[in-house]
């Protein structure tokens, strides 16, 4: 087969996207180029790589199949580019991090930051939950990614550069937002909103709930931190969040954080990349800048862990102080 690693890039995003459209729109295409794209690889390969219903195009059996081979050779590709970078010691190249919901609070300012002392590289985001960057770290498609908690089942290098807080909050007429403190014991008769199964937030909520010995209702699951804020800010319960994505709320008083006995929970927001990977210089640019610079950086931004550390027993859930080039095997 005659096919270009062009056409393989395009093929791999309209698979990721599962539209002609929004790829063309991450790939910085017309969505007649990405088609045409799309007919001479079908051409080259000799079979239909996506089943077109309307406008939502799903892969076929063989493009399944092509995917995995497609992804192969672009990883591969992407690790010839950073020895090479690596050896010119060139600070430039395209970086892709990823980063789950939570992060998108902070992350893109903090790469403003990084952007003005790195203008050479083009940093590129992908937001996505724990599995889908594991996903995406495996098939060489993100080089790093931001998260509370770093996978368990996969080899990586994991590094905490960053306190993570979270902490209850409510609407500011309920009667928590008035009191000096809050015993973990009256937490108990109230309806907490809470995020799916499985997520970092509700991990530190189950956490908690278990040093106190502690059952209240959950009335309201939601896989939406945005989704959370609205129901608690409409009175129809209390939430344990990331204090990192109340900020703005806070500071407009359309959201209390009340002090609570054993809280906030502190957990660490880390790096985490492939353990199989050498890293680009781009790659390794954003890691120095990250451990260097994110601590503070959340300091400026949202006041730092002891800003809003309420009381002597709260629970960390994580190691305290960075451990840099942590490996987890």
């Amino acid at each position: 087969m005659n096919v270009t690693f062009r056409q393989l890039r395009v093929f791999a995003e309209v698979a990721r996207q599962g539209s002609v459209q929004r790829a063309a729109e991450a790939l910085h295409l017309t969505p007649p180029a990405v088609s045409m794209q799309l007919k001479e690889i079908e051409s080259q390969v000799g079979l239909p790589l996506f089943d077109r219903s309307g406008r939502k195009m799903g892969l076929s059996t063989a493009g399944e199949y092509f995917l995995t081979y497609a992804r192969r050779l672009l990883g591969t590709l992407k690790d010839a580019e950073d020895a090479m970078a690596r050896l010119t010691r060139v600070e430039s190249g395209r970086l892709t991090i990823g980063m789950v919901s939570s992060a998108k609070y902070f992350l893109p300012r903090l790469l403003a930051e990084f952007h003005a002392e790195h203008p050479g590289i083009e940093v590129r985001l992908r937001l996505g939950n724990r599995e889908e960057l594991v996903a995406a770290m495996s098939a060489s498609e993100v080089d790093v990614s931001v998260m509370g908690r770093p996978p368990k089942d996969w080899p990586h290098r994991a590094e905490p550069f960053a306190a993570h807080p979270h902490g209850l909050i409510v609407a500011p007429s309920h009667a928590f937002a008035a009191l000096e403190s809050v015993p973990a014991a009256a937490l108990a008769r109230e309806p907490f909103l809470v995020r799916e199964s499985g997520s970092g937030t509700r991990a530190a909520l189950e956490t908690y709930l278990a040093a106190h010995a502690l059952k209240p209702v959950f009335v309201m699951e939601m896989n939406s931190t945005e989704a959370i804020k609205q129901a608690v800010m409409a009175g129809l319960g209390v939430a344990l969040v990331s204090l990192h994505t109340v900020g703005l709320e806070r500071g407009l008083g359309l959201i209390a954080a009340p002090a609570v006995e054993g809280l906030p929970l502190v957990r660490r927001w880390h790096l985490v990349a492939s353990a199989h990977r050498l890293a680009s210089p781009a790659t390794e640019a954003f890691r120095y800048f990250v451990l260097e610079h994110g601590e503070a950086f959340l300091a400026r931004a949202f006041g730092g862990p002891a800003a809003d550390r309420q009381a002597s027993g709260a629970i960390a859930v994580s190691p305290a102080a960075p451990v840099r080039g942590s490996m987890t095997p």
